[in-house]
């Protein structure tokens, strides 16, 4: 294989496995503050409890998210010289930023969470929980702010060599695809962690076992979840209309649309048949053209318009399967969260076993639909690596080769692979545990036996 195929390989290799433990460690805290909230107006031994065992499974996640996060970054210097050169004075900017800003606020207090608990006061911990999770989102912001400017790149000028220069930084931060992107990831990221902790609470329910935590915690989960899962179908239908505006090469892959046309369809499912450079599938005729443009007959451009050399297009079937499994799946994630949080309203959730296993075993689906979606962004722009300004083949090192790669790519996998058991192990000590109380403090009341319902359960601590 070529040094720029191992690059591109490797390169999203290291972040999508980095990005398995962003969507936990934002989601998982906003279900942390919730808990620890509970515990602040509370002050009962069982919320205390809760809100430590989801600490605990944070604060792992953050740390393996950290480091395969430093060592994606060092992929820029290595294998991605010459685009480090081309877009440092643009890309810098927000990666420093996600750096001192939003890193070291979370690190530090983080560090009150995980050993502050008695050497502060109450109502300071409880607001070191909302640093830390709003120090998380501040990251993803910056993050999203520089890969933004790769897809819709504003606020530059192109200097006497030939490369981009910060112009307007506002203008670059906020660029076109920016804002709604932003909220797309952080409602993916919301329903990532409601499914974690609802794959929490089924496994309990199934197992028969901390019945009191799981009706202090689910509800919560249940309801963010919905909130967030229909979230993501709107913010993704703005993204998708930024996309028509600024990058309708990338539109045309995601349907299959090889020539322009004034009723373009949406698929449901399909398969793009590059030879003959059509769909065969399942489409609403008129579809895409009313989504991106407002009317059915409206026309969009088709890649015979937008990219007539094939070269300058993105792997069609990639792109198209990607960008639908996503659909798919958000749609599947909306309707196993609907009917969960119903049959909790209804308290009802305890006798229903096969609703319960759902729950414990759909937990993968957010996170197949994160990556999905980042492929079908990421690809969908090929061959530019920042849109309009510089392809990815000129991208790479000039001087490193594929052997080079093909070393660190291994050594990342095998480093990989013993980060993820050891987190796998922690993760899994936590829930196995549950939340720690003393005998003494576990809550013996007549509401223990009842089904989950609406609401907390109060009991004594």
């Amino acid at each position: 294989m070529s040094a720029e195929a191992l690059a591109r390989i490797q390169f999203a290799f290291t972040i999508g496995y980095h990005f398995i433990f962003v969507p936990i460690s934002i989601g998982l805290g906003v279900m942390l503050v919730i808990a620890e909230r509970r515990y602040y107006k509370s002050g009962l031994a069982i919320d205390k409890a809760i809100s430590e065992m989801w600490k605990r499974i944070f604060a792992a996640t953050f740390a393996i998210g950290v480091a395969t996060g430093i060592s994606m970054e060092f992929a820029f210097g290595t294998n991605w010289a010459s685009y480090s050169r081309f877009v440092g004075d643009i890309f810098g900017a927000p990666l420093a930023a996600e750096g001192l800003i939003a890193f070291f606020l979370e690190s530090v207090f983080l560090g009150v969470l995980l050993f502050g608990r008695k050497r502060v006061s109450k109502g300071f911990y409880y607001a070191s929980t909302w640093i830390v999770v709003i120090a998380a989102h501040l990251s993803a912001l910056w993050i999203i702010i520089a890969n933004s400017w790769m897809q819709t790149p504003a606020g530059y000028r192109i200097d006497a060599r030939g490369v981009p220069r910060l112009d307007d930084f506002f203008a670059a931060a906020l660029n076109h695809s920016t804002v709604v992107r932003y909220f797309h990831v952080i409602a993916a990221t919301w329903v990532a962690g409601a499914f974690v902790v609802a794959a929490v609470c089924g496994y309990y329910l199934l197992r028969g076992r901390d019945k009191w935590m799981v009706r202090r915690t689910l509800g919560s989960a249940l309801v963010i979840g919905v909130i967030a899962t229909i979230a993501m179908p709107l913010t993704g239908d703005r993204s998708a209309k930024e996309v028509y505006k600024y990058q309708p090469t990338k539109l045309a892959a995601f349907e299959g649309l090889y020539k322009t046309r004034d009723d373009a369809p949406l698929y449901l499912v399909g398969w793009v048949d590059t030879k003959n450079q059509t769909v065969k599938g399942i489409g609403l005729p008129g579809g895409l053209s009313f989504l991106a443009a407002g009317s059915t007959s409206d026309e969009i451009a088709g890649m015979d318009q937008t990219a007539p050399d094939p070269a300058n297009r993105p792997p069609e079937q990639i792109v198209f399967q990607s960008y639908h499994f996503m659909v798919a799946i958000g749609v599947l994630m909306l309707l196993i969260m609907l009917v969960a949080l119903i049959e909790h309203v209804r308290g009802k959730l305890e006798q229903r076993r096969w609703l319960q296993w759902i729950l414990a075993l759909s937990f993968p689906l957010p996170f197949i639909a994160i990556t999905l979606g980042w492929v079908a962004a990421e690809v969908g722009r090929q061959p530019w690596i920042v849109q309009g300004l510089m392809k990815t083949k000129d991208a790479i090192s000039p001087t490193v080769s594929a052997g080079d790669i093909g070393i660190s790519l291994t050594i990342f996998a095998l480093l990989y692979l013993v980060l993820f058991i050891g987190w796998v192990r922690v993760v899994a000590k936590a829930i196995a545990d549950g939340p720690q109380l003393e005998q003494a403090e576990v809550p013996d009341h007549p509401d223990r036996t009842r089904p989950v319902g609406p609401g907390p359960v109060e009991v004594e601590g």
